[in-house]
């Protein structure tokens, strides 16, 4: 069962008018698009995903509500670029829910859960060419090192990239457990009783098979170009590297460009257009993370635009 992060504090902060457009750039199982279409009678609904599976569950659970919607079988970097095709230069809303959805982790055969045995796969997008069964035997151990290190930001990188490449030296690496095993032998032992061994190396590998860092950056300040006056975007996170992300931009463009702060007036022209809706980052309650312990490493950030250019 699928139970979308904070949900009511994104639809509070995304400021819903009824008569508004709205993006959902990761719809996932319609969670939050749901609760978006209730409020939006006379509005509309874009929405982004490129997992057939989720497109097809959402797409009828979304037709129980209303039928002012669209779903873009897409990923969220081409927002701007299919928005356009369709004449939407700009929207009063926009959402990113980052990372994998309880109905991927849950579903054993995709291959992202180290719970499960299946092939490695991870791949979000299934028409996606690279799957972590390619990274994992198919790539330079200095480069697994580097993904493992980077993207998961795992101690035991070297030891763990230094076992795959000894162990797929004999038979190729084909499953979740098999690969889960070998990661459990890279760590102390001390350390395996404090969380699963696996979670950081999987992370990573879903990162790299999925590029999911490479188009965040640009995603992001697509979409903060896309907002009117007054417009609000929330980006919820479920790890360090996509928050830090999120926030380096946020951050960059709420504030006065450094070589200007002295000056006793800045001319209107170079004041921030968007400004931090909350200062401090929104976590779930500990209620949501009693009832869902998915929730407890998510991250809200929200930013409204203040003016746009004539």
């Amino acid at each position: 069962m699928h139970k979308s992060v904070l949900l009511k504090e994104t639809i509070k902060y995304l400021n819903i008018v009824e008569d508004g457009i709205y993006i959902d750039a990761t719809l996932g199982y319609g969670g939050h698009s749901g609760e978006i279409l209730k409020k939006i009678t006379r509005g509309y609904l874009f929405a982004f995903d490129q997992d057939v599976d989720a497109i097809n569950y959402s797409k009828k659970y979304l037709d129980k509500i209303g039928s002012n919607f669209t779903i873009i079988k897409s990923n969220f970097k081409n927002i701007k670029e299919k928005l356009e095709e369709l004449n939407i230069n700009e929207v009063d809303g926009i959402l990113f829910d980052l990372g994998v959805s309880s109905p991927q982790l849950d579903n054993a055969s995709r291959g992202f859960s180290y719970h499960n045995n299946a092939p490695l796969d991870m791949r979000m997008d299934y028409d996606n060419p690279l799957n972590a069964y390619e990274v994992i035997n198919n790539y330079d151990v200095k480069m697994l090192f580097k993904i493992i290190k980077d993207y998961g930001e795992e101690t035991y990188a070297k030891k763990i990239s230094l076992n795959i490449d000894k162990f797929r030296k004999i038979k190729p690496i084909k499953t979740t457990y098999e690969l889960s095993e070998i990661i459990k032998d890279s760590y102390p032992y001390k350390k395996k009783i404090l969380h699963h061994p696996a979670r950081k190396t999987f992370q990573a590998i879903r990162i790299e098979v999925n590029h999911e860092l490479d188009i965040l950056e640009d995603s992001i300040n697509n979409a903060l170009s896309l907002l009117k006056s007054k417009g609000v975007l929330c980006v919820i996170t479920f790890h360090s590297l996509e928050d830090r992300i999120v926030k380096n931009i946020f951050k960059r463009v709420t504030e006065v460009n450094h070589e200007l702060k002295n000056l006793p007036i800045i001319p209107e022209e170079y004041q921030p257009k968007y400004r931090l809706v909350t200062k401090k980052v929104i976590v779930p309650q500990i209620s949501e993370i009693e009832e869902n312990n998915r929730s407890r490493s998510a991250k809200l950030r929200v930013i409204e635009r203040l003016w746009k250019d004539e």
